[in-house]
């Protein structure tokens, strides 16, 4: 796919002019746009998509701003060959990170100057952003900022916004959870008192979630449902549609948990912090709590605190762990049978587009027990294509899958017992050198990771370096972020731990149990991409010594899918590197070669991509 067709382009000309007009009668002259819905989630439901509605830009993170005339859309390195491609002329691109670009709160702050109002809807700001902003507004001679109740992009956007989803509630069973919600309630309500709380206001769709053992339909790819939770030591409230809540839902939650409406929980808070204005405790919230929350509560009654639903959360349980082997080992043999057959379908001449190409490998995945859907868009992506890091194939646009470039396919499932992330790259033909020694490059970083031991108390911010060594040896890099936690049945992307060099990366050790995804990767604008992914699981080593008594953890590789055997070059691996390969091409055709009786092609393709190298 060509760069900047008018295709790939939506003309925001006459939603900016709507925009601006509701802007000048709220007495607006900055408008800022996030990409998070109410609850600060990555992955948005179609009736939250306003930054993507106003200025045309649909990767996952970014940010827009719009002034009388001007806008201004913010992203990360992940999204600007995208960006470059959907944002029409009346936009103008920070690349967030390089020399000399302003972040989105800069450039706002400074269209701002002389006394101009800077607004945006309370509910999508937390409110640890909305005090640095106000605070920063105030030393640049700006206007106020304006927390807005009504959210001007969607009376722009009229009648033709989707409507917000009522899917029912399905209860996650302990075969699959683990723990009782009645148990994670007791560990919850003893941190509240751990840290003299009146109670913990919850936002966040996975927690809330994870916490009830429930799981819903309403945001695309993510099992999660529009909520919030409000927690006290004697009670629990879910704040919810009720026409979400079946009799079966109501039953299993019995007397333990209290329902009322979605909307009801400001009114709520703002009640209860008034009936409890005497008292020397505080409600708890967590810096992901929205600007309208903290307002309805009072400041002077918020104490921020770490979130201890997501700390919970991201430590597996016995149950989570072997559920999560289990899933990636169906993932991966539907992975395998896609490969093969892709290469089978290439190399006879047939023609496969990127979308139909993705579409075959959900077909494989859906004839897997617990299949329930994606865990996020295939990135289906075919030479260039690849270099756009989250590049999403639209049927219209997208590239032919060919035998001779490179293919790149990040995919991932949703399954009951557990949720998949991988990608692979691969090619069907004969590689050059350069493309060969780049592949081999990010394999020698993947390995390194998870080779990796390190003492208990480290943090994914440290074993960074390791998957990036060679690539910089070489004087190459990429620009995201290493590692991402994975949930269970829940969001493909979860807090709090990660492998990068994000500073709160560095605040979170690594505990086993955890699961977080192993994914270097390099691209080369106009020509191709590679990452390689699989996901690891923290676990404990035995070493040779014990230096501090201290414990000493490492990484269990759950996925199981072959690397690529024709873009690595042998020679440019080490004893330790092959080993290490070779073994784990053992463990992938061991836990996977079951599912192919009856389907030779599939099962030779397997032996020849995981005999030793």
């Amino acid at each position: 796919m060509s760069q900047g067709t008018a295709a790939s382009r939506t003309d925001t000309t006459s939603r900016l002019a709507e925009l601006r007009k509701l802007m000048a009668a709220h007495n607006v002259e900055v408008y800022i746009v996030p990409s998070e819905d109410a609850h600060q989630s990555e992955y948005i439901a179609p009736v939250d998509a306003r930054r993507a509605f106003i200025s045309g830009f649909t990767g996952s993170a970014g940010c827009a701003i719009v002034t009388p005339s001007k806008a201004a859309l913010s992203t990360d390195g992940r999204y600007f060959l995208q960006a470059e491609q959907e944002l029409d002329s009346n936009w103008e691109l920070l690349k967030q990170g390089l020399p000399d670009v302003p972040t989105w709160q800069e450039w706002a702050l400074r269209e701002a100057e002389g006394g101009k109002n800077i607004g945006v809807d309370a509910s999508l700001i937390s409110a640890a952003q909305a005090k640095s902003l106000a605070e920063k507004l105030k030393n640049r001679k700006g206007g106020e900022l304006l927390g807005m109740d009504d959210n001007i992009v969607d009376l722009a956007w009229g009648e033709k916004q989707p409507k917000r989803p009522k899917e029912p509630l399905r209860i996650l069973g302990l075969e699959f959870a683990g723990k009782p919600f009645e148990e994670k309630l007791v560990t919850i309500r003893n941190e509240i008192e751990k840290n003299k709380g009146l109670g913990l206001i919850v936002s966040m769709l996975d927690e809330i979630a994870w916490l009830f053992n429930l799981r819903g339909n309403d945001i695309p790819y993510n099992p999660v449902f529009f909520s919030y939770a409000f927690i006290t030591p004697t009670e629990a409230l879910l704040y919810i549609d009720e026409d979400k809540i079946t009799e079966k839902v109501r039953e299993n939650l019995g007397g333990n948990v209290i329902i009322r409406p979605y909307d009801a929980i400001f009114a709520d808070v703002t009640s209860f912090s008034e009936a409890t204005a005497t008292n020397d405790k505080k409600l708890l919230v967590t810096s992901s709590a929205s600007w309208a929350l903290t307002k309805s509560v009072g400041e002077n009654k918020i104490s921020t605190i770490k979130a201890p639903i997501e700390a919970a959360k991201a430590v597996k349980n016995e149950t989570e762990v072997q559920g999560m082997r289990n899933a990636h080992i169906r993932d991966g043999a539907a992975q395998i049978q896609y490969f093969a057959w892709l290469e089978r379908v290439l190399l006879r001449g047939d023609i496969y587009d990127e979308v139909s190409a993705a579409d075959k490998l959900e077909e494989f995945r859906k004839e897997k027990e617990h299949f329930v859907g994606l865990s996020f868009p295939t990135i289906s992506s075919s030479g260039s294509n690849g270099a756009i890091i989250h590049y999403q194939p639209e049927k219209s646009t997208c590239a032919r899958v060919e035998k001779d470039k490179i293919y790149l396919c990040d995919s991932g499932a949703q399954f009951l017992d557990g949720t998949t992330d991988s990608t692979r790259t691969v090619h069907y033909a004969t590689p050059t050198m350069d493309e060969k020694k780049s592949y081999t490059l990010v394999l020698k970083g993947h390995i390194a990771v998870a080779r990796a031991v390190f003492p208990k108390g480290s943090s994914g911010f440290i074993l960074d370096i390791l998957a990036r060594q060679h690539l910089w040896r070489a004087g190459l890099d990429y620009r995201h972020g290493t590692g991402h936690g994975v949930g269970s049945f829940l969001n493909v992307h979860e807090g709090p731990i990660g492998i990068g060099t994000r500073m709160q990366y560095n605040e979170v050790p690594l505990e086993v149990g955890m699961l977080i995804s192993n994914e270097p990767g390099y691209y080369e604008d106009g020509q191709y991409g590679i990452r390689i992914e699989n996901i690891v699981l923290v676990v404990e080593k035995k070493t040779p010594n014990n230096f501090g008594d201290k414990k000493y953890y490492g990484f269990e590789t759950v996925t199981m899918v072959p690397m690529c055997k024709k873009l690595t070059d042998p020679t440019m691996l080490d004893e330790d590197e092959k080993k290490w390969l070779n073994e784990y091409h053992t463990e992938v055709y061991e836990k996977t070669q079951s599912f192919f009786k009856g389907d030779e092609y599939t099962l030779e393709w397997l032996k020849r991509e995981t005999s030793p190298i």
